[in-house]
């Protein structure tokens, strides 16, 4: 079964005790879901949860239905699709259910929250997904998170990042063959790149930016910082470091509350990492570090503040095996634009200290904020999946004693070379021949995405794209 948070041991006083019903996110049992809900009027509840993609799938009920332990369940196929809803072939290890049994969802009564985007009252909240048996599923994204923490829990270690998401927004777009163009801002002009740290820039969108605010309040999700990037419309949220799981919860909601905030007021907001030709590329940037749970030091600084050896090794596991794990950082066709040369993403495995050419970037920090930004993760990545697959790259070289190589203080990202896959068959080639990875993730995941990916390339290929048409049609 997936874990819980177990506050039996708590003592607490009635007026801690009613003190969940004011909550924004999150209660402890049923009986306080009960009296929550019922305190706001809540007519529905959407049973969420998050497939391969980070997509909100899910069943909406009536709130009393909910409370009334109603069993919930979703096809196990659902998991196995394309982003375009398409079934892959079977390939590889990749294989169906012969049955295509059902999921059984199990609420995760932490992340209780309203919608605040919907006209009738709505609350919402992220499910866990577990086999007939009670079993967890193996290659479902929270899982597979946690799968992760607890190999660091199992060592005494528990992890703490900080994402910060870019994205875009972009003028309604209903026809896929024509490009995104930026909005018309409050200026009644198209807003321009060269906007990074532009107050006016993120005046631009006042209401967009109020809604998603309200939205996030309404939810109790935190947002730390807002700002404008380099692109067109680009637009950057950091959130508070704290639990990656928690974390992870938080940037799919946040998703979700972004693009509902851009559609009231007309416009899209787009998470793909390469939207618009020309423009900077989108990032989820991940800060790490880790914490001894015994004494609550932070192990990647010695006791007189120097970087310790599981700092370095750290570094060395995300060296040697982010370029292995990048599928699950940049998981589309699309993602591999990016992470071009002359684009401004990292296009290497190198680290330095405050350098923004790098992959894994060091911050300036006294020792006990001593932590590695990891810099290849594009927004369009799964959230669970991304932060899973970084952690356990330095987990791996933590526990292998890899040694990195030395920092840079130069930039390395002008000579051209690119020492990352090229695209996402050779990402999906490289994940499945790393056979650490069948250990820390599960072969079941290792297997199941793998094939969904191989899959979503077969899909594109079969589009033709405006460049061969403009280069091929008539010289050919």
């Amino acid at each position: 079964m997936p874990v819980k948070r177990d506050l039996a041991h708590l003592k607490l006083s009635p007026e801690e005790t009613r003190a969940f019903l004011e909550s924004k996110r999150g209660v402890r049992s049923m009986d306080e879901a009960r009296e929550w809900l019922q305190l706001r009027g809540i007519d529905d509840l959407e049973c969420i949860t998050p497939d391969l993609a980070g997509v909100a799938r899910g069943k909406m009920m009536p709130a009393k239905k909910f409370t009334g332990n109603t069993s919930l369940a979703l096809p196990s196929a659902l998991f196995m699709h394309t982003i375009s809803g398409e079934y892959p072939e079977e390939s590889g290890e990749f294989r169906y259910s012969p049955n295509d049994g059902d999921l059984k969802l199990v609420p995760d009564l932490s992340t209780l929250s309203l919608v605040p985007w919907e006209n009738d009252p709505t609350a919402q909240v992220i499910c866990d997904l577990v086999d007939h048996s009670g079993g967890a599923v193996g290659y479902t994204p929270r899982n597979v998170l946690r799968r992760v923490l607890a190999l660091y829990e199992n060592k005494g270690w528990k992890p703490v990042v900080a994402p910060e998401i870019e994205f875009y927004l972009v003028s309604k777009n209903v026809d896929p063959d024509y490009p995104l163009v930026p909005p018309i801002g409050r200026s009644g002009r198209q807003i321009q790149s060269g906007q990074s740290y532009s107050i006016g820039g993120v005046n631009e969108f006042d209401e967009l930016i109020d809604d998603i605010y309200d939205f996030s309040d309404a939810q109790g999700l935190e947002i730390d910082t807002l700002i404008h990037e380099e692109g067109a419309a680009q637009l950057e949220i950091n959130l508070r470091h704290g639990n990656p799981l928690e974390l992870a919860d938080q940037v799919f909601m946040f998703k979700r509350t972004i693009r509902e905030a851009a559609l009231g007021q007309d416009i899209y907001a787009t998470f793909m990492a390469k939207p618009i030709q020309g423009q900077p590329g989108s990032a989820m940037h991940i800060h790490q570090s880790v914490i001894d749970t015994a004494t609550g030091r932070n192990i990647f600084s010695n006791e007189d503040g120097t970087p310790s050896e599981l700092f370095h090794y750290f570094l060395g596991g995300m060296q040697r095996y982010v370029p292995k794990a990048i599928l699950m950082m940049a998981p589309y066709v699309n993602s591999y634009r990016r992470l071009t040369y002359g684009m401004g993403a990292p296009t290497n495995t190198a680290w330095g200290y405050d350098n923004r050419t790098t992959a894994f970037r060091v911050p300036n920090s006294d020792p006990a904020g001593r932590r590695v930004e990891n810099r290849l993760p594009s927004s369009d990545a799964n959230p669970y999946l991304a932060i899973a697959a970084s952690l356990a790259c330095g987990y791996l070289g933590m526990v292998g004693a890899i040694r990195p190589g030395d920092p840079t203080d130069q930039t390395v990202n002008e000579d051209g070379e690119i020492e990352l896959p090229r695209g996402l068959l050779e990402a999906v080639a490289a994940f499945e021949a790393e056979d650490h990875f069948k250990e820390v993730f599960s072969r079941e995941f290792v297997a199941t995405y793998a094939g969904v990916k191989r899959g979503e390339h077969e899909t594109f290929m079969q589009v033709i794209s405006p460049w061969e048409r403009e280069f091929l049609l008539l010289q050919v």
